[in-house]
């Protein structure tokens, strides 16, 4: 009897320490799962800058030193030049 009692304490341990990891890798995976989506987020604010960057070279372009702001809005948002 006493070893049967062992093996259930035994076996409720390994099924904590199994749980405990579970929620360990649950939280590291809903860290990263945040980390991607202000990475997506990012992305995107890039994408919508640079389409507003080149609708508006004109703009830029047309003012004294437009162009070298131009040129470093460009660099900053990663936006190709046009």
């Amino acid at each position: 009897m006493d070893d049967l009692l062992n093996i259930y304490v035994l076996n409720l341990l390994i099924t904590l320490a199994m749980f405990v990891i579970l929620v360990f890798r649950a939280w590291i995976e809903l860290k990263n799962y945040k980390l991607m989506w202000k990475e997506i987020e990012w992305r995107r604010t890039y994408e919508a800058v640079g389409r507003v960057l080149r609708a508006e070279k004109d703009l830029f372009t047309g003012v004294e030193g437009g162009k070298e702001l131009y040129d470093i809005l460009c660099e900053m948002f990663m936006a190709t030049k046009s």
